[in-house]
């Protein structure tokens, strides 16, 4: 019996509290005592679909503080888009692309024989003439390539051209049906992983681009400042994507805020680098075209506009994620002092930092390979080559952006934890 005698059960403890299990968690707990309700999902990262779980009064209060800021910059906003909207016809679209005796035509492709000249026939599918085979110049570079029976092309007509048998010339591919098909699985691929919300930022990007279609090109080229325009179109682009893809809460409002001291700060850093590295916005083959068709347009304004728009969408996405994790550390523990709050979320913020370094970086590159490729060519310094016109304007670029975008990460993180408020345990 004395083997087999069971061991006495100790007496039951006092519970664990949940709220004080949840403050001595390393990261963002999922609980909060006494909250009212629970949202679905309050995950610190990228997933900013509820708003935060306050109390009552602490919501209120924070509503009111982000109210008082967001409200004039709105109506800031609002009132430059109405003086600096462009009135009357603007030159858009005024100038014709071919000339006199000259027109687009398309044709499909039925041979290619790289021993004749011209290599290319086709079959005429527009203009005059529609349904004829029709012979085809084309330059070596296209030649060079691969060029698919059947593919749909370009061309252009020009009637010169019929005294000596050559009037159709070859002018790129038609490639609208497979952009709309990749952009069809772009779509249906955000549908069914993000839903909604993703459906909601496709239509913030598309209300961006109409901002940049109706407001931001035609204002730059009625001759209006480039800065303002740059600065009142990047506030309402942000308006619209923030609030469309993320909602109206406490937390995207905060990533508001965080985002315009961003966009101030790589204004202002803009307008420096650009004087003291003085470029003059002729460093690519369009900033030359810009300065033939508006040659009272400052170029260097034209370049720092475009240093404001570049990095809006990154700048947002460091913002709304800071936010969100200020607001998911208080909610988890309303005592921690806002110091506390601060560090936690910078910890975050440093991961995102160190991810964001060589994003912008490497998008450059990618894109600009064929130009970095060309000017590797040439026998000349690294320091000569970096410091070139065409390659400083990109470094520029993107060191703005990345400063810019690093320094929002602190200031929508100090932001956030002055907004939320300590309360006693």
């Amino acid at each position: 019996m004395g083997r087999h005698a069971a061991t006495p059960e100790p007496e039951p403890g006092p519970r664990p509290d949940p709220a004080a299990e949840a403050a001595r968690e390393p990261g963002p707990a999922a609980e909060v005592a006494g909250a009212p309700e629970r949202a679905p999902s309050t995950h610190v990262g990228h997933g900013h679909g509820h708003d935060v779980v306050l109390p009552a009064g602490e919501r209120r209060r924070a509503r009111i503080l982000l109210t008082a800021i967001v409200v004039p910059l709105l109506l800031a906003t609002v009132a430059g888009l109405l003086i600096l909207w462009p009135r009357g016809e603007t030159i858009a679209g005024t100038v014709s692309m071919t000339a006199e005796g000259t027109s687009f035509e398309r044709a499909r492709i039925t041979a290619v024989d790289l021993d004749a000249d011209p290599a290319i026939r086709a079959v005429l599918l527009t203009g005059p003439g529609t349904g004829a085979e029709i012979p085809v110049g084309a330059p070596p570079e296209v030649l060079s390539q691969p060029v698919p029976v059947g593919a749909t092309i370009q061309v252009i007509f020009d009637r010169a051209g019929l005294e000596d048998g050559a009037p159709f010339i070859f002018v790129d591919y038609v490639r609208d049906v497979p952009l709309l098909w990749l952009v069809a699985v772009y779509v249906v691929g955000v549908a069914a992983v993000a839903r909604w919300r993703g459906l909601a930022a496709m239509v913030g990007l598309g209300a961006s681009l109409v901002i940049i279609g109706t407001f931001v090109l035609p204002a730059l080229m009625s001759g209006t400042s480039p800065l303002l325009v740059a600065l009142v179109g990047s506030s309402a682009m942000m308006f619209l994507s923030v609030y469309l893809a993320h909602g109206v809460s406490i937390r995207t409002t905060t990533a508001l805020l965080g985002t315009f001291a961003g966009l101030a700060v790589t204004t202002l850093l803009a307008l420096w680098s650009a004087d003291a590295t003085h470029l003059i916005g002729t460093g690519s083959e369009e900033g030359y075209t810009v300065s033939g068709l508006f040659p009272e347009m400052s170029l260097r304004a034209m370049l720092v506009c475009g240093f404001v728009i570049a990095g809006l969408g990154a700048l947002n996405d460091v913002t709304i994620t800071q936010a969100s994790a200020v607001w998911e550390l208080h909610g988890a523990d309303p005592t921690a002092k806002r110091r506390s709050v601060f560090g936690r979320a910078m910890r975050i913020g440093r991961d995102h930092i160190a991810s964001t370094v060589y994003t912008l970086a490497f998008a450059y590159v990618g894109t600009a390979l064929p130009m970095l490729l060309a000017m590797a060519l040439f026998d000349r310094s690294l320091g000569a080559l970096l410091t070139s016109g065409a390659l400083a304007e990109e470094i520029v670029r993107t060191l703005v952006s990345s400063i810019g975008l690093i320094l929002a990460i602190p200031i929508t993180t100090a932001i956030a934890a002055a907004l939320v408020r300590t309360s006693r345990s």
